[in-house]
């Protein structure tokens, strides 16, 4: 899955052919209340909740590729909760069992 490059940076030089895309691109560069928003990184810039409001072409298209990706992140952090869950489950019998 290729992300496309002004969704990591919006701010950059804009190469799109559609032209909503393009055209919501030409604005989001002039928003200076909106650049500063993006200082916090591209993933919280997007998943905010007055982008989709005023932008909701870009707005619709991050999130595909925004949400996509921690969803196996979620999946793998609920994995390694529970194991480690399970060894310490393991761990405080062993050291109930020596103090017995």
């Amino acid at each position: 899955m290729v992300i496309p490059p002004w969704i990591i940076n919006p701010y950059g030089d804009i190469d799109e052919t559609n032209v909503i895309i393009q055209e919501e691109l030409t604005e989001l560069s002039t928003n200076e209340e909106f650049k500063v928003q993006f200082k916090n990184g591209y993933q919280q810039f997007w998943l905010q909740n007055n982008i989709p409001v005023t932008y909701p072409v870009l707005s619709n298209i991050a999130r595909i590729f925004l949400i996509s990706s921690p969803s196996s992140y979620l999946v793998e952090s609920g994995f390694s909760a529970v194991t480690n869950l399970l060894t310490k489950k393991e761990t405080d019998w062993t050291s109930l069992a020596e103090v017995i």
